[in-house]
């Protein structure tokens, strides 16, 4: 039995009606089809993390020229201006050095390693001692009484190394007494996670932070709790040591630093709510 006509265009009109948004939705979206696209995508991105932009690692700088003593004294007191306790302990070894205040930077630079070698001088330097690593672990002040070129070494705008006498001995022989050296900022390498060492008493907090790879120095410390203490900047102290007046006690603490290429590291919850002054507590290093 054949379909009226009447029939056979509705049935046509019907699939016209039907085929037409399908088409028009592929070759070109209508503004209202826009704004849902945009607004599912919007609701999305809600719910997704983005990849955080990672600066790139900390690279050796140029080669620079400067000069070097050397200093005697135990291992402990190869820390000095930076307040590390123990260099040799704290994984530092006998290779540091006191900075002058050009390269020191009022304790900036506390942690920075460098690559020093003894150059130029043929007469004092040890013949198949390429060249050694330090980090900066003290300040060497100036001393304006002296003349710069005689006995003033770490006198502005001189820069210069103080190092650990067991250091300079590698590089050149003791008679020599001062050599000059060419030096370049180099990655720090590093056992373990960065270091937290609390200090202070419950109205005064000072944490030292140290065992910092990559760069090595820090330019920003803060720290959170896990209940009442929001994010807050510490202060520098001196050297490596960080302060705030802020509540501490009774918070489990996260500690953000900032190095001087710029790169952060959180370490979350690294100390429990019932830490204790004194104590050491390990967090994440630089990668």
């Amino acid at each position: 039995m054949m379909a009226s006509p009447s029939k056979s265009m509705l049935a046509t009109l019907l699939l016209l009606a039907i085929a037409l948004p399908d088409c028009q939705a592929k070759s070109k979206p209508s503004l209202l089809g826009k704004q849902a696209i945009h607004h599912a995508i919007g609701r999305q991105a809600n719910h997704i993390e983005l990849p955080k932009r990672h600066k790139p690692k900390f690279r050796p700088g140029p080669w620079m020229k400067a000069h070097a003593t050397f200093y005697e004294g135990g291992s402990g007191t190869y820390g000095g201006a930076c307040n590390y306790k123990d260099v040799a302990g704290e994984g530092y070894g006998m290779n540091t050095a006191a900075l002058s205040s050009v390269l020191f930077k009022n304790g900036q630079t506390c942690g920075a390693c460098y690559e020093i070698k003894c150059a130029d001088s043929p007469q004092w330097c040890k013949i198949g001692q390429s060249s050694l690593f330090v980090t900066a672990t003290d300040h060497c002040p100036p001393n304006p009484s002296l003349p710069n070129d005689n006995g003033g070494w770490c006198n502005v705008p001189r820069e210069h190394f103080d190092v650990a006498k067991p250091v300079f001995s590698q590089l050149a022989e003791y008679k020599a007494g001062i050599i000059p050296i060419h030096y370049r900022r180099v990655p720090c390498k590093k056992q373990g996670g960065i270091r937290f060492t609390i200090l202070g008493n419950p109205w005064f907090y000072q944490v030292i932070v140290w065992n910092v790879e990559g760069a090595g120095d820090i330019v920003s410390v803060q720290v959170k709790g896990d209940d009442k203490l929001k994010w807050t900047q510490m202060e520098r102290d001196w050297g490596a040591t960080w302060k705030t007046n802020a509540i501490l006690l009774g918070e489990s603490l996260t500690f953000r630093v900032r190095a001087s290429d710029k790169r952060y590291s959180t370490s979350w919850h690294v100390t429990p709510k019932n830490w204790q002054f004194g104590q050491t507590y390990e967090g994440k290093n630089f990668n």
